[in-house]
């Protein structure tokens, strides 16, 4: 079986991009290059780590009106990424225009709320200080809009999932029990994560700056 771990290649160095990629290969399954890696290398650099052989996870969370979403996944295209995100708080008609723009081979997910917001944050902002019930909201405005699925945290995955049993959910902010959270609030394990109803785990740090990349996701990959 595939493995659900994408490592998040967050680095505007496509050498250690790549060199990181190569050394974890066997034991995830795929790699997610961010807007870090996007603005310094653009659509040549996307190209050239999809060399490696693993599935492109593109996550660029577009957010804007819904033509020049549309336009820019055209543009995108030719990249042919395995997943592209956009945010979900664009609308209903972003998101039909996101999903209608993409190839075929696309999964188009929408993400709720970023995993280093908390309530507080939610409130300073004007929302519910809730991210569960706004997670939920967001996902049920998915469903509807015809996306493949969302992005979420492992804590709300599970209600998530129970409300969308065919829905593909993307799960940042996964750390190893021992891992440390970092800029994430809100975390769950791998395992933890993946029992929710995870389709894909997002691991960066645990893994990328490991003093052992490979051993470090055969570690995580042996815990699934």
């Amino acid at each position: 079986m595939k493995s659900p771990i994408y490592v998040a290649l967050d680095t505007p160095d496509i050498d250690r991009a790549k060199a990181v990629a190569t050394r974890v290969k066997q034991h995830v399954g795929g790699i997610k290059l961010g807007l870090e890696f996007f603005m310094a290398n653009g659509r040549h650099g996307v190209h050239e780590m999809a060399e490696v052989g693993l599935p492109v996870f593109l996550d660029l969370k577009l957010h804007d009106i819904p033509n020049t979403v549309a336009k820019a996944i055209q543009a995108l295209r030719p990249l042919d990424p395995a997943i592209l995100t956009v945010h979900a708080a664009g609308g209903r008609a972003m998101l039909e225009d996101a999903k209608a723009a993409a190839a075929a081979g696309t999964k188009v997910v929408a993400v709720t709320m970023l995993t280093s917001l908390d309530g507080a944050d939610m409130r300073s902002i004007g929302l519910a200080a809730d991210p569960h019930e706004q997670v939920l909201r967001l996902a049920e405005l998915a469903r509807e809009s015809g996306v493949d699925g969302i992005v979420c945290s492992g804590e709300e995955v599970s209600a998530a999932h129970k409300a969308w049993k065919d829905g593909f959910f993307v799960v940042p902010g996964v750390r190893p029990a021992a891992g440390k959270s970092a800029d994430q609030k809100r975390v769950v394990t791998p395992r933890a994560a993946l029992d929710g109803g995870a389709s894909v785990l997002v691991i960066g740090r645990p893994i990328t700056q490991a003093d052992d990349p490979d051993e470090a996701a055969r570690a995580i990959e042996a815990t699934l």
